[in-house]
């Protein structure tokens, strides 16, 4: 089967209050499907040699060290294929894409990140040297906070616009309105942001946006890859992943707080979702990060 037959949208646990989002993390294997969303996206991958990387149109086995910029709404993924590692080290930080306003990228200084950010509507493959040379910065990025890590990505983000030997990947972008062009997953995706902590209904959606259900849900699976309620699990289930990182409180209290009406409801879907407990995620997680 065609890998890019099924193009899933990713919700991420962002809020439009948050700035960043960083993930640090040791990877026994990368099987999260080809997907996309409207946050800018670098990633880095160590000890990773013969993943595939999808991006857009372009599929290449990658090498043990690899940098890449994803541009907002472009398909991609990383997937195991010929890679006999079960330790590689995945380092990828996620920002929104209004971020750098049109106003701030018009100023001289900002004028290379500016291009770059145009340019990563194909995705950017920096080369092996720079990459190997900001190693050591990425693996910091975790640790910093605030103010302290907004200045840091800011100067990765101008070491990389001036690099050399940059590669575009995918021979096609993505018009900016075409994954999101509609007003009724627009309304939706508010909607479910708004009121993941509460009880929200097929019946409830579907009016909201003047669809029969049957409809309703055919259209969401359409636009999202996911029934209604899968899209809606999916998104509290993110927002209890930061919770379990960042929150002391009890896994219990996490799950009624994101709309769980039952822990072990709760556990079962993030199970299926993140292939392990709520408690082993916060575990193995840990490395995790949100700046506010």
């Amino acid at each position: 089967m065609n890998i890019l037959n099924k193009v899933h949208r990713e919700i991420t646990p962002l809020s439009p209050e948050d700035s960043f989002l960083v993930f640090d993390r040791i990877k026994e294997e990368f099987d999260f499907p080809v997907h996309f969303h409207p946050e800018y996206e670098l990633n880095f991958i160590h000890n990773g040699k013969g993943i595939n990387r999808v991006v857009g149109d372009s599929i290449e086995e990658i090498d043990n060290i690899e940098l890449v910029l994803i541009g907002p709404n472009l398909h991609h993924a990383w997937l195991n294929n010929n890679c006999k590692s079960n330790k590689m080290r995945e380092i990828t930080i996620q920002f929104d894409e209004n971020l750098f306003n049109n106003e701030l990228l018009s100023r001289k200084i900002m004028k290379p990140i500016k291009e770059m950010f145009e340019r990563s509507a194909h995705g950017i493959l920096f080369s092996k040297k720079v990459s190997t040379d900001l190693y050591e910065r990425l693996s910091q990025v975790s640790k910093l906070d605030s103010m302290d890590y907004f200045l840091e990505l800011v100067s990765i983000l101008h070491d990389l616009a001036n690099s050399r030997s940059q590669r575009l990947l995918s021979s096609y972008t993505i018009n900016r309105d075409s994954f999101e062009n509609s007003d009724k997953i627009k309304k939706i995706y508010e909607y479910v942001q708004e009121n993941f902590d509460k009880k929200i209904t097929l019946a409830e959606a579907s009016e909201l946006v003047n669809m029969s259900q049957v409809s309703f849900n055919r259209f969401m699976k359409k636009r999202t890859g996911k029934t209604f309620v899968d899209y809606v699990n999916d998104v509290r289930i993110g927002h209890a992943a930061i919770r379990l990182i960042e929150k002391d409180i009890t896994i219990s209290e996490i799950a009624f707080n994101c709309g769980f009406n039952n822990i072990a409801n709760f556990n079962r879907v993030f199970k299926k979702s993140k292939k392990c407990t709520p408690s082993q995620y916060k575990n193995d997680f840990s490395g995790i990060k949100r700046i506010l």
